[in-house]
């Protein structure tokens, strides 16, 4: 029992005034047996969540209106639930207990269940259990990219043009990052249903966190290869681009840009318009980005029809196994096994409440390359898709999602032959006047991770939905280093220490 003292009052008062002053309320949440902390822990207040990253650390954004007594709940799979006043977490660390399975005689008959027919109900209870209509949500999306360059090999076999020479080529291939990783990070409301197409946003607050200094530098590589060009090729030339059988045409002017004057006032007064435009330009497009990337995550719920998880729908094509009983808080759950029995894509497991048969949490992976392409050299596999969805529950005693979390690996390559033939039909003689051949071997490697949390969502009607308009006007904020400031007052995951101590190489930029 916990005793009440004088110093207790005193501890509390600080340690909830020391976070009060800061608007968030931070922790790590760790396993009472192994100190480890505990990924993907749901943390409620005041009927609004927010979830712990893979490292177990959570930050909530507090209202002016939260109390002392008010009680922060805290809720894991195979966990002893906590819900307890605020001013009792004095800890740096939040312990959890791992849940004892003792289960009541109801569970015990609902024992008797198949795994096929648990999946049965399930189905036949995801309009009871879930929102499947129009609804407003927001959202957080968590990009990472990582880009990996796994061969760069190359045969020069011919250069008539003496400054395209391996030195060249090999400054070129130098100058190409071998592995960079960018982070985007987005916070908006989402409108819509179950359809990605038809989904509408309004972007609130956006970054971007990369190294600038590992961008190729285009502009450098450009005046090079223009200085070349001008120095060794006719204007009136042009280009054959062969790679094997096949091969493509290009004028010599369109591999030249264009220069402005800069005493020419009105070439200025246009280029400014251009670089405004294209601007406005930039806007709708990263919010259309947002928006489908948003909009394809949702609509692949495994509680909707069209879904590629379809084992909830389709459970006779996946081999099913009762794996375990296990606690969600208070709330017995079934874990289900699924694996394909032919050609579907995926494996992992369903976490489904006993009560009201609703699923809770699904892992999954992919059991074969989703898509695996090779011809004449070219080739692309897509080896990885691995993640997890949480749905919770809330005030209106439906499902919501509350995070999603994928990662998808993807491989490309060429090895093919390249040939650049410059021609020229008004010289006397041959055509041919220059010609670069070489045969390439490249291949390049991207790993990149969504995790999308969805922190409130409230039903609307159509009527709602359609006077929504999109008016997005927001560009995301370059950030060469981490920046702890940037979503002070916003509910989000909390970023991974990865994240937290990325810093730029090169030069800081705004």
């Amino acid at each position: 029992m916990l005793k009440i003292t004088p110093q207790f009052f005193i501890l509390s008062f600080a340690f909830f005034a020391s976070f009060v002053q800061a608007q968030t309320l931070t922790s790590v949440i760790v396993d009472s047996a192994s100190k480890k902390p505990i990924p993907y822990v749901t943390v409620q207040l005041k009927n609004r969540g927010v979830i712990t990253n893979e490292e177990g650390r959570f930050a909530f954004q507090l209202d002016s209106n939260i109390q002392p007594t008010d009680s922060l709940f805290i809720s894991c799979i195979g966990y002893a639930s906590i819900g307890r006043p605020l001013n009792q977490f004095t800890e740096k660390q939040i312990v959890l207990a791992a849940k004892a399975i003792d289960l009541n005689p109801v569970i015990v008959t609902n024992k008797n269940y198949t795994p096929e027919e648990i999946l049965e109900i399930v189905e036949d209870s995801i309009n009871k259990n879930y929102n499947l209509g129009l609804a407003k949500k927001r959202v957080f999306l968590r990009e990472t990219y990582s880009s990996q360059l796994l061969k760069t090999d190359y045969t020069l076999k011919k250069s008539t043009i003496e400054a395209f020479n391996k030195q060249f080529l090999d400054n070129l291939i130098d100058q190409v990052p071998k592995n960079n990783t960018v982070y985007n990070e987005s916070l908006g409301d989402l409108y819509g249903g179950s359809d990605g197409d038809e989904q509408k946003l309004n972007l609130i607050k956006a970054s971007e966190l990369y190294d600038k200094s590992m961008e190729l530098d285009f502009e450098v590589l450009e005046e090079k290869f223009n200085k070349i060009m001008k120095e060794n090729v006719k204007t009136d030339s042009y280009f054959k681009i062969k790679s094997g059988l096949f091969g493509t045409k290009v004028d010599a002017d369109e591999m030249f840009e264009s220069e402005v004057d800069s005493t020419d006032v009105a070439a200025l007064n246009e280029q400014l318009e251009k670089e405004k435009k294209n601007k406005e330009e930039r806007k709708k497009f990263f919010a259309k980005y947002k928006r489908q990337t948003m909009g394809n995550l949702y609509e692949n719920l495994p509680v909707f029809e069209d879904t590629d998880y379809n084992v909830l729908f389709k459970p006779g094509r996946y081999e099913l196994a009762l794996d375990d009983f296990t606690y969600l808080g208070d709330a017995a759950v079934y874990v289900i096994s699924f694996t394909p029995k032919r050609s579907e894509d995926y494996r992992g497991k369903l976490y489904i409440n006993s009560d009201d048969f609703a699923l809770i949490r699904m892992d999954f992976e992919n059991v074969k390359p989703l898509r695996d392409f090779s011809l004449l050299g070219v080739s692309l596999k897509e080896y990885l898709a691995v993640g997890k969805i949480i749905f919770t529950k809330g005030e209106d005693q439906k499902y919501h999602l509350s995070y999603y979390d994928i990662t998808k690996g993807i491989q490309a390559g060429f090895r093919r032959p390249l040939k650049i033939i410059e021609k020229n039909k008004n010289v006397k003689g041959r055509r041919k006047q220059n010609e670069l051949s070489m045969k390439v071997d490249a291949a390049f490697g991207n790993r990149n991770r969504y995790e999308l949390v969805v922190f409130d969502e409230t039903p609307i009607n159509t009527s709602q939905y359609d006077s929504f308009k999109e008016h997005n006007t927001v560009l995301p904020k370059y950030m060469p280093n981490y920046d702890p400031e940037f979503w002070k007052g916003y509910n989000i995951i909390e970023p991974n220490q990865a994240i937290k101590e990325f810093t730029s190489i090169g030069e800081a930029e705004d």
